[in-house]
């Protein structure tokens, strides 16, 4: 098995999640007590957080390449970056390390390609939504065109995500919130919904839509754990 570096914390929340299904999808697979091989960089995301709200990419970036080249001098045969929104450097991190990083979006959109769905929606933090970093990701390398949701809804999803649920509050009267995000964006035409922040999947489910639902968190987890029992 080879060993799977992931740089976490931001959320934490989410970056729980991750572990607990790296652990249960080895353990489904390999059986008996087995279990994924990590390595973890956790970040403090109020340091992050705060570049993020300056937009001070430059320093973030900065921090991501010493997390990575740090789990890589650690051992690690792979990256796993556990947020869709530093995917925004992603490609700096890859350039930064002799070993593979494993993209969200890749992972995202393979599940996608399996589905007939045409007009994904988007939920995520505001960088994410807004920037092209993502969307144009699914676009230029796997042709998916994603939706995102009005002004309100990117508000909404992108507030709560930072003042809930990075800081454990899993609040009903937000999942409603979603929900009707969601309501409103199928009036448009969207025809599924990438749960596109690693911690979206803490509020909503497939269980809550009767359209197909991708969870970011789910699909980065299999394509990691793929990746680290290949042969």
């Amino acid at each position: 098995m080879k060993t799977i570096g992931l740089i976490g914390g931001m959320s934490w929340e989410s970056t729980v999640v991750y572990y607990q299904l790296l652990n249960r999808l080895a353990r489904e697979r390999l059986g008996a007590l087995h279990s994924a091989e990590l390595l973890l960089w956790s970040f403090d995301f109020a340091r992050i957080e705060a570049l993020q709200a300056a937009g001070d990419w430059v320093e973030a970036e900065k921090a991501m390449i010493t997390a990575a080249r740090n789990v890589e001098i650690g051992g690690a045969d792979c990256i796993v970056i556990c947020t869709n929104t530093m995917h925004k450097m992603a490609n700096a991190v890859q350039d930064a390390v002799d070993i593979p990083l494993i993209h969200i979006a890749d992972a995202t959109a393979a599940q996608i390609k399996k589905s007939k769905v045409r007009k994904p929606l988007l939920l995520a933090t505001r960088y994410t939504m807004e920037q092209d970093f993502y969307k144009g990701h699914l676009r230029d390398r796997h042709n998916i065109d994603v939706c995102i949701p009005d002004n309100q809804g990117r508000t909404v999803v992108h507030d709560i995500i930072y003042n809930e649920l990075c800081q454990g509050l899993i609040l009903p009267a937000s999942k409603q919130l979603y929900l009707d995000a969601v309501s409103r964006a199928r009036e448009d035409g969207a025809d599924s919904v990438i749960f596109g922040c690693t911690e979206v999947g803490l509020l909503v489910s497939q269980g809550d839509f009767d359209i197909p639902a991708f969870d970011t968190t789910q699909a980065h987890a299999i394509a990691a754990l793929d990746f680290a029992l290949a042969p």
